[in-house]
């Protein structure tokens, strides 16, 4: 099979013509927690199980939106390895596609809450098994300002770390770059008040909101009652963010027990917006996103994602 990779870490293969049911795997060489030994791991697996396989390695930023908006793109399944980031810009471009194919992940980068979510396996055998076998569900995504996301959009605290941390750091200490960030902004910051408007409701005030469309937030918290698979989605809401509250939430949640805690607010929504006298961060799925306002809705669009 002829492989396309850079830099040529895996061996090169010559690849039948007809790509109709073709596996592609997608994966960028340069993020975090890349790992070519794997990759190769799952071609040669799949590809004994009968799969045709291409091995595809980005050179630029933006190569995989890219490639998964493609009309043109004739393959049956595609597979992102990389982190949530990464899911979220192949989804970007699949939610373009006339008929998108299949998505699979293997669970690489920063942080993958979306594998964790729906229970994917991270060792190559299980991996190719699970896109042999072809076992899909839809995964459902909510829009933040237009831009897709999996598993949440938020604007407060969390998306002042996320803009804030450096991507030195963040490569050298993984999900720990982002504990350290908050420690040093968590103590000086001045949160801006958040309005907050659900469908038709009344404004809400808040400190912090995260829109979930998934049950996982940040690891294996649970801050909502569905998840990625389930239609609809829920907004999260705090009021307070000074030092001692923001302790206070972080073992709530590590407790499963957000939804319980004074001042907080979970509830679902089929469309919300956020507002702010100044300009507030915001964050999708892990990754800058701006700052506030915010319009956030729920799309009956899905893509088909393979599961165990």
């Amino acid at each position: 099979m002829r492989i396309f990779s850079w830099p040529p870490q895996v061996p090169a293969r010559t690849i039948h013509p007809d790509v109709s049911g073709t596996v592609l795997i997608m994966a960028n060489p340069t993020s975090g927690g890349y790992r070519p030994g794997v990759l190769e791991d799952v071609r040669d697996r799949l590809e004994d199980l009968g799969c045709k396989t291409i091995l595809r390695l980005t050179t630029h930023a933006g190569e995989i939106g890219e490639v998964c908006s493609d009309p043109d793109l004739k393959v049956r399944t595609i597979v992102i390895a990389g982190g949530d980031g990464s899911i979220n810009e192949a989804l970007t471009g699949l939610q373009t596609h006339p008929n998108p194919p299949q998505l699979a992940v293997i669970p690489f980068g920063t942080a993958n809450v979306l594998a964790l979510e729906l229970g994917l396996p991270r060792k190559a055998r299980l991996i190719a098994q699970t896109i042999r076998a072809g076992r899909t569900m839809p995964l459902h995504y909510g829009l933040a300002n237009g831009r897709p996301f999996v598993l949440m959009a938020s604007t407060g605290f969390d998306a002042e770390v996320v803009h804030a941390v450096p991507l030195d750091l963040k490569r050298r200490f993984g999900k720990l770059a982002y504990v350290i960030t908050a420690l040093r902004i968590g103590l000086t910051r001045k949160g801006s008040p958040l309005t907050i408007t659900l469908d038709d409701g009344a404004p809400l005030e808040g400190k912090f909101a995260v829109a979930s469309n998934a049950r996982h937030y940040g690891g294996p918290f649970v801050i909502c009652p569905s998840g990625a698979t389930d239609p609809g989605l829920h907004m999260l809401i705090l009021e307070r963010d000074d030092p001692w509250s923001s302790f206070l939430y972080g073992l709530a949640l590590v407790c499963g027990r957000i939804h319980n805690a004074g001042g907080a607010r979970v509830a679902a929504f089929s469309k919300a917006t956020i507002a702010a006298a100044a300009s507030v961060a915001a964050q999708v799925d892990g990754d800058p996103f701006g700052a506030t306002p915010l319009e956030i809705r729920q799309t009956e669009r899905t893509v088909p994602i393979l599961v165990p």
